[in-house]
């Protein structure tokens, strides 16, 4: 079959594409979002009539999914890690009612935290979620995997959540495609209760999956993508998942004198473990992400022999794993680069020149000055780059759409004026609720939602708030005299400030909408309309 030069999420799409794909579900989210990119952009994908387009968020996204595996067809849904945390109601329910088409979860973990809040390891969602998870350590793994993947949900009944790190989602390596293979006809589950999670039924569905999980972990001996490899020196056994196996054989140039276990899926090989504890002194765990086999390790075996990872100081606890953190913790001698000199400055990320949010920002901080510091609470998106200097605009950023209940809580403790920023997409992503509770309490606050008309920090996907938002806020029902639209330029910024200062003084719910195209997204339209010229 054909090779291919591919990125860990390009082999994922390619892989689902392959496989009999019928839909991927996703909202965008590094370092996730060219899974689907990839599949919007595909020929084959296109010609296959694969449905691709992007949902206002994950939760909704996975219901799709979910949707499209109950009809029998198999799906695929798509997010960065915290992604999960917003579906996790579906995520976790679904692992009970099971799957009738093949449905593979990807959520793409980011330890170093490079475009993130945070460093969640989704393996424990697929731990307490009952659910198997695929841990892939190389692009071609990626690609088998996501094939093996759906032949396990459609045996077991089950989805199956894929979990990869940025390293794997964006290094690049030449992958070999397997035959294509059609996608599934259209069937209804023949149990007709299976997905109706009335406690009657769901206690059945549930005592199921629970019985699944031995033959689940009999699955992960016979794939191949556990491997026990036997050593020579038993003073130490190694236990090294997904990506991790890659770099214990960059320090021993692909022969380890330790056993090895190489772990990419689960549930976790008891045996193999057992067997590597009762042959080694002592083990050391190698896992991108928490300690989750680690702990594993000590609450199953604490049975005198030591156990080295990231819990006892061997590797470092936080921050994405390299070669050189594994062959410190093995004590191996290693060659180091120069540190970085002291004279080189730093650069902070910022907002592009003539971005639209830098005079929403510069018109919010005239407006608000008077009333000092500390009031404006922001979101996930672009602007939140409006906490650095020169703007110092906004105070707070805690997770998709707490801008706008936040100020609603900190306006209800006596805080005047309270602001909320929120971007678009963020805004029909997860704010709209936020914006309901506003209007039903009648809370004083005013929200500023940025509208450049696009989904601009994750590349200008598609925003499911284009053209609506204006309909929405008054359907959810903020006045229709206080949804106030501005233009974000410079010539505009007197009437700007007046306009902000006008809702700041307003004692209750206000909506102004700064609307100007993203620059980076009109660039991109212009080439593209240039292009179609040609």
């Amino acid at each position: 079959m054909d090779k291919l030069l591919l990125l860990g999420d390009e082999a994922i799409a390619q892989g689902a594409i392959d496989a009999g794909l019928s839909g991927v579900f996703a909202y965008p989210g590094t370092p996730s979002t060219e899974i689907t990119e990839y599949i919007q952009d595909s020929k084959e994908a296109k010609n296959k009539g694969i449905r691709s387009n992007w949902a206002c968020n994950e939760k909704t996204a996975m219901e799709a999914a979910l949707g499209m595996s109950y009809a029998g067809k198999r799906a695929m849904f798509c997010c960065k890690h915290v992604g999960i945390n917003v579906a996790a109601d579906p995520f976790t329910n679904s692992a009970i009612t099971g799957a009738n088409g093949g449905l593979i979860y990807v959520s793409a973990d980011d330890p170093s935290m490079h475009s993130s809040q945070d460093e969640q390891d989704s393996r424990f969602y697929g731990d307490f979620a009952f659910m198997p998870v695929l841990e892939p350590g190389n692009q071609q793994e990626a690609y088998d995997m996501t094939h093996y993947g759906f032949e396990l949900s459609e045996k077991f009944g089950v989805p199956v959540l894929m979990r990869i790190t940025t390293r794997m989602a964006h290094s690049r390596a030449a992958v070999e495609r397997k035959a294509e293979r059609e996608q599934n006809d259209m069937k209804i589950p023949e149990n007709q209760n299976q997905f109706i999670l009335l406690p009657v039924n769901a206690k059945r569905q549930y005592k199921k999956l629970l019985e699944k999980q031995k033959d689940l972990m009999e699955s992960g001996m016979t794939s191949g993508f556990n491997k026990y490899i036997d050593g020579e020196n038993k003073t130490m056994g190694i236990i090294a998942c997904g990506i991790a196996y890659n770099y214990l054989m960059e320090n021993f140039a692909g022969k380890c004198p330790y056993p090895v276990l190489k772990l990419s899926q689960y549930p976790v090989p008891e045996p193999l473990v057992e067997r590597m504890y009762n042959e080694c002194d002592s083990i050391m765990v190698l896992e991108e992400g928490q300690p989750l086999i680690e702990r594993l390790l000590r609450g199953l075996l604490n049975k005198g022999k030591t156990i080295r990872g990231r819990l006892d100081g061997s590797l470092e606890r936080t921050g994405e794993l390299n070669p050189n953190m594994v062959g410190k913790a093995l004590g191996i001698n290693i060659t180091e680069g120069y540190d970085v000199p002291n004279f080189v400055a730093a650069r902070p990320p910022k907002l592009c020149d003539g971005c639209p949010h830098i005079d929403s920002f510069l018109a919010l901080n005239e407006a608000i000055e008077p009333y000092g510091k500390g009031r404006v609470f922001s979101d996930i998106g672009c602007y939140t780059l409006g906490a650095l200097p020169p703007y110092n605009a906004i105070y707070t950023t805690v997770d998709m759409g707490a801008s706008i209940t936040m100020a609603k809580g900190a306006a209800e403790a006596g805080l005047r004026p309270a602001v909320a920023v929120i971007g678009d997409s963020t805004f029909t992503h997860s704010g709209m609720t936020g914006l309901l509770d506003c209007c039903v309490d009648n809370i004083p606050v005013t929200i500023m939602i940025l509208d450049n008309d696009i989904t601009g920090m994750t590349g200008s996907q598609k925003s499911s708030a284009t053209g609506r938002i204006e309909s929405i806020c008054k359907g959810i029902g903020v006045e229709q005299s206080h949804i106030r639209v501005i233009n974000p330029l410079k010539k505009y910024h007197a009437d700007n400030v007046q306009v902000i200062k006008e809702e700041l003084e307003y004692q209750g719910v206000s909506v102004i909408i700064p609307r100007r195209e993203c620059l980076v997204w009109l660039k991109k339209k212009l080439a593209a309309a240039r292009k179609a010229q040609e």
